[in-house]
């Protein structure tokens, strides 16, 4: 069931329906993006909202891109480290004489 939660971005209220289990991660990411977009603006008080949301969720979704590509490295090298040991424990076990 969706709950209505009210979030403030840039001085600006906005009603936000989701679940109740989502209100603190919603929250926290509108604390997020309203930092971003004051850290953008700065002491350009004439910026238009519209540009300055752009910006922020780009500058976001680079940050996003760049963590995944991270994750899908380790991810891989992770892999192949199990992978390695599975080989090592399988060579181990030949060499064992059956009980």
């Amino acid at each position: 069931m969706s709950e209505g939660v009210s979030i403030r971005i840039l001085d600006r209220e906005f009603a936000i329906g989701c679940k109740p289990e989502e209100r603190d991660a919603l929250q926290a990411a509108a604390q997020l993006l309203d930092a971003r977009m004051r850290g953008i603006r700065g002491d350009n008080r004439m910026a238009a909202f519209d540009r300055i949301a752009i910006i922020a969720a780009l500058n976001l979704a680079a940050e996003v891109n760049s963590f995944r590509r991270e994750f899908e490295g380790r991810d891989g090298e992770l892999s192949r480290g199990i992978a390695d040991l599975n080989r090592k424990v399988e060579a181990l076990l030949a060499t064992q004489p059956v009980r």
